[in-house]
């Protein structure tokens, strides 16, 4: 014998306020009873800010704001926590609140809260991420420009960014070279020129800063003209 059980009944959405109570997680929230049941919580500052009391009768429309609103709280404390352990460009704010749920308006809105209290600038952002790289890990500027643009950064931005960094891609790939060289140990010099060039075209360096580097750390020879091809050929240039 089968039964049909009774739908789970919904809280009212619309009604009078008849409780504001913090939550128990968290007392920066309150709970909203409408008509003796719990309906939501909102923040306790929306609270405040609404002048919501016990006795006042909120409707579809005046509901549906208040939870716009809340879902806006929400998303902009969710990016300023992101915000919280790097600088970060608009792009990847905007893809963590769309893989977060947030709805595009509500997205919109953290988004414009941010800028305003200048938490996002994306020609900082790229200004921090050219002076990590050219402290910590060297690259050459196509491979900066490549990142910079996978970050939301546009192309003149990035650009910009990189050329007042007034980077030393002859000393930084020439440095690069020299610890990358022990592990090609045992090959002969063709191959070592070969696959060194390769990586050095990997980290963003062009054909000219390659073969000066190359030059450099391996010396002068005369298949060096070859190198263009190899190179590219092994980076997928």
């Amino acid at each position: 014998m089968t039964t049909t059980s009774e739908p789970e009944s919904q809280p009212p959405r619309t009604g009078q306020i008849t409780a504001l109570r913090p939550t128990r997680r968290d007392p920066d929230r309150i709970s909203v009873d409408l008509d003796g049941t719990f309906a939501f919580a909102l923040p306790a500052q929306l609270i405040a800010d609404e002048d919501l009391e016990i006795g006042d009768t909120l409707d579809e429309a005046r509901v549906a704001s208040l939870l716009e609103a809340d879902e806006a709280a929400r998303a902009t404390e969710s990016a300023l926590a992101f915000l919280g352990y790097r600088p970060r460009s608009e792009r990847e704010v905007r893809d963590r609140l769309r893989r977060g749920g947030y709805s595009q308006d509500a997205i919109d809105h953290a988004i414009s809260r941010l800028h305003g209290w200048r938490y996002l600038d994306d020609e900082d952002f790229a200004r921090r991420w050219v002076e990590n790289r050219a402290t910590h890990r060297p690259r050459g500027k196509r491979l900066l420009q490549q990142e910079l643009r996978n970050k939301g950064i546009d192309r003149e931005t990035a650009r910009e960014v990189i050329d007042q960094a007034d980077l030393d891609e002859a000393t930084d790939a020439e440095q690069i070279a020299r610890r990358r060289l022990p592990s090609y140990a045992g090959d002969d010099p063709a191959t070592i020129r070969r696959r060194l060039g390769a990586y050095l075209a990997r980290r963003g360096y062009g054909y000219d800063v390659i073969r000066a580097a190359l030059e450099r750390v391996l010396g002068d020879e005369d298949e060096a003209g070859d190198g263009r091809r190899e190179t590219g050929a092994e980076d997928g240039l």
